[in-house]
């Protein structure tokens, strides 16, 4: 039987050095996150503080309260703001995983002419800035009627060269036998992929979907552009609109962004086993 690593010799996990390196490590983790969290927490303090200009709260704060959401609710339309996000990071998350995945599979595993070179064509519109089409695309929404409009919202987001890489990735790291077996078996390519190989490939559809939702989600560049009406706005945006309108009043601000970070914190929270092991089984293979 193989000796455990800790067995060979030079290999202590007690000792002095060992002991220092290991708190110093921990310590410059424990500093790291914390000062990463520390924007976040002093959001969180903010908008329960009683006097939220008061300046910044370390601790939690005694005198807690949930005024300012409720004063949030009562001044601006935020629960038309939060169906919009939904609407609009749902329905983009919902045609990416739809989308993705069926092209992911042809890229992987259909012979078709020219598929190389449509591929490297695809993944060659990664390397555009965003900033070099949102006029053309803009100008082909406005010519539809589209400006404004839910439409308008969604449709340059139903398909993402990333994604389609992901799981083609994911594809190709698949047994090729499976699709031979259902072949054999008498199914179709489309039931091959949608009874074979689309269930093996969940943990790379939920950590597609989570990078889908959360881009899209705290997307604030294109809703502002193509939203001309309040009622339009998503959340991002609203949160601008919300600091404009009530500069002198921190609370308001902050409780707002706190309602806008939620929904993808529990959506990571909620599929982290399949994001860690849909990151660990999509490896870049060739």
């Amino acid at each position: 039987m193989a000796k455990s690593n800790y067995e060979y010799p030079g290999y202590e996990r007690s000792g002095l050095a060992y002991w220092s390196k290991t708190i110093v490590l921990y310590s410059v983790v424990t500093i790291a996150a914390l000062w990463t969290l520390a924007p976040f927490w002093w959001t969180i303090t903010t908008a329960v503080s009683k006097d939220p200009n008061a300046g910044l709260v370390l601790f939690f704060p005694e005198d807690a309260t949930l005024q300012q959401f409720f004063r949030l609710y009562e001044r601006v339309p935020i629960e038309r703001w939060f169906f919009n996000s939904f609407v609009f990071a749902g329905t983009v998350t919902l045609f990416n995983l739809v989308f993705d995945s069926l092209a992911g599979y042809a890229f992987a595993r259909l012979d078709f002419l020219g598929r190389e070179k449509l591929f490297l064509l695809f993944i060659g519109t990664m390397m555009i800035p965003g900033m070099v089409t949102l006029i053309p695309v803009f100008i082909l929404l406005s010519e539809l009627g589209w400006i404004n409009t839910y439409w308008g919202l969604v449709a340059p987001f139903i398909a993402n060269p990333f994604g389609i890489f992901l799981l083609r990735q994911h594809f190709l790291g698949l047994p090729e036998a499976l699709g031979e077996a259902g072949r054999l078996d008498g199914c179709n390519k489309f039931q091959v992929f949608y009874h074979i190989y689309l269930p093996l490939t969940k943990p790379a559809l939920a950590t597609l979907g989570i990078f889908t939702f959360m881009f899209t989600w705290n997307n604030f560049e294109w809703p502002l552009i193509i939203a001309t009406s309040e009622e339009m706005f998503t959340l991002p945006v609203a949160l601008f609109f919300v600091r404009g309108q009530f500069t002198n009043n921190w609370g308001l601000v902050m409780a707002a962004a706190v309602l806008i970070v939620l929904p993808p914190i529990v959506a990571f929270l909620s599929a982290q086993k399949h994001f860690i092991k849909g990151m660990t089984l999509s490896g870049f293979k060739g």
